[in-house]
């Protein structure tokens, strides 16, 4: 399977505070990938090195080009919607169109044309008469008019509306995942896209805690649920994150219940929420579970 992304020990410093710290990974041809952390953990800050806009120490390559040094290259077969994306209100949607198709080689008016028969945005609409979901929507689609082979997003529904999020993604993987592109995605609304994922990656405080496949997140981790009187038991076995599932309490392992406790309750599936607060936690909230 063809590597889209290529990573090996990316580290990048603003000042004294490290934003990335010895990270190492590689993101294939036809996935669709969650990029998880809180703010500040590093998120943007890797979306802008794999696009070109930072540089960090260390080996990078995206689509088997130096982001930094050859970002016009690499840009004709990347997309990128940033976390402050903006597009001109004063233009009409036919004009960003026909702007698009004069900037980017690979971009097909016919396909923009027909993703925004999947919204209510008319050609005719001026972008300071839309909603922001219409706005976003319409993002979406001129970006995913070009044929490009990998997109990266940086919350890219951030303020909107639960159906506006869903249109979007449903967008997203209806019209542009074929199995052949890529997808990188960062957001906080977890619970939403964890059925789209078919990898996640995990950033807390600039070093990557997690990346694994969906499948093996749920072979790997167990949660075990149990009653009030376990309580203590379970937690002399050093659970990641303790919690309550369904009014339940449970407990997340790295790998199944210890033996001698696994009679005490009954295994469950955790979900990437869970997963996420166990392995990202800020150290005022593990203290004060402990």
């Amino acid at each position: 399977m063809k590597t889209l992304i290529e990573a090996s020990h990316l580290s990048l410093h603003y000042g004294r505070k490290a934003a990335l710290q010895d990270l190492t990974f590689s993101i294939p041809a036809g996935r669709v990938v969650g990029l998880l952390g809180h703010n500040g953990a590093g998120k943007t800050t890797l979306m802008k090195a794999l696009v070109g806009l930072k540089r960090p120490q260390g080996e990078l390559r995206v689509l088997g080009l130096d982001p930094h040094t050859q970002r016009g290259q690499l840009l004709t077969s990347l997309c990128y919607i940033p976390d402050v994306a903006v597009l001109p209100r004063w233009a009409r949607v036919s004009e960003l169109i026909r702007l698009m198709s004069g900037l980017q080689p690979r971009f097909s008016v016919d396909r923009a044309r027909q993703l925004l028969k999947r919204t209510s945005v008319g050609e005719n609409d001026k972008v300071r008469h839309l909603s922001k979901g219409m706005v976003t929507q319409l993002h979406l689609a001129l970006v995913a008019a070009i044929d490009a082979r990998l997109m990266i997003l940086d919350e890219p529904t951030l303020g909107l509306d639960v159906m506006s999020r869903k249109s979007f993604y449903e967008m997203l993987i209806d019209e542009w995942c074929d199995g052949e592109r890529s997808v990188l995605i960062s957001t906080h609304q977890v619970e939403e896209v964890e059925s789209l994922l078919s990898d996640v990656m995990m950033l807390d405080e600039g070093r990557l805690v997690l990346n694994i496949s969906l499948e093996e997140m749920d072979s790997r981790f167990v949660a075990l649920s149990h009653d009030p009187e376990a309580a203590d038991a379970v937690a002399a076995r050093h659970p990641l994150l303790r919690y309550r599932v369904q009014g339940r309490h449970a407990a997340l392992f790295d790998g199944v219940p210890p033996a001698d406790i696994e009679h005490l309750g009954q295994r469950v599936r955790p979900s990437l929420v869970d997963l996420f607060m166990a392995l990202t936690r800020k150290p005022e909230t593990q203290a004060s579970e402990a």
